[in-house]
């Protein structure tokens, strides 16, 4: 596999960290979009071992205020997701000339994932992998985000995040901040669900402590495209850290299934 480049890609205001993986033009590029505690170097080498996987050329980069991009305003507002997926992502797309991008998402970046497959841009997903997804709020989210507050004061969360942000308060009070605010407990995303024809993936940990598959079923019975699903036990909030192989394995055979 050739080796990784990485580079700084400054747009629509923000500089962001990159890492692309070169692969065969005529293949999609696989977009990894992290979680709301993540960031390019959180992945490890799970981009990598994907990459290796289905021979695609790849992009990984973390959001403003995560790893080493710049800064994020804070706080956030509920439609924080609806821009990256409708503002950030398709600047940055547009930039690296990625035209036919596979989104990869985890968690809030999952939603975003979504959200950008709905909006029916110029830069149209090809394919959309949501690992642990969130379409709206459940309450089992709320306790676990609620905990990681707790975590976060009292324990040593914030030096291990440090290793993988510039700014871990910018990071983890983003995310906690607006998830556990009054005004994000309406949050949902259903209503853009119809919009979304390409085909998904959907991935979920049977153990996971921030949703349930209560989220796939809204999904797969509200989108316009066709839907496979894996259900993974022994698994928690992160497939692609839990289950790894499983989940490099469901990814490689969605990609073939993608491809014309």
């Amino acid at each position: 596999m050739p080796p990784a480049q990485f580079e700084f890609v400054d747009i629509a205001g923000h500089r962001l960290e990159c890492l692309r993986i070169p692969g065969p033009a005529s293949a999609p590029t696989l977009v990894f979009l992290h979680e709301g505690l993540g960031s390019l170097a959180m992945w490890k080498d799970f981009p990598e071992r994907v990459a290796g996987a289905t021979g695609c050329p790849t992009l990984v980069y973390s959001r403003p205020g995560y790893g080493h991009s710049s800064p994020a305003a804070l706080p956030r507002r509920p439609d924080y997701m609806h821009k990256e997926a409708q503002s950030i992502l398709p600047a940055l797309l547009d930039r690296l000339g990625i035209m036919d991008p596979l989104l990869i998402g985890h968690s809030d970046g999952a939603s975003i994932a979504l959200l950008h497959a709905a909006s029916g841009g110029g830069r149209a997903a090809r394919g959309v992998v949501a690992l642990a997804p969130h379409v709206f709020v459940e309450d089992v989210s709320i306790a676990s985000i609620a905990e990681a507050r707790r975590e976060y004061e009292t324990t040593d969360l914030r030096d291990r995040l440090g290793r993988y942000h510039a700014d871990p308060d910018v990071a983890f009070r983003g995310w906690n901040d607006i998830w556990l605010s009054p005004g994000f407990r309406g949050w949902n995303i259903e209503g853009c669900l119809p919009g979304v024809r390409c085909p998904l993936l959907l991935i979920q940990g049977l153990d996971d402590e921030y949703g349930s598959t209560a989220q796939l079923d809204a999904i797969e019975r509200q989108v316009g495209g066709k839907v496979a699903r894996l259900e993974l036990a022994d698994c928690r909030h992160s497939p692609h850290r839990d289950q790894p192989e499983a989940t490099v394995a469901a990814i490689a055979e969605f990609v073939v299934t993608t491809s014309p």
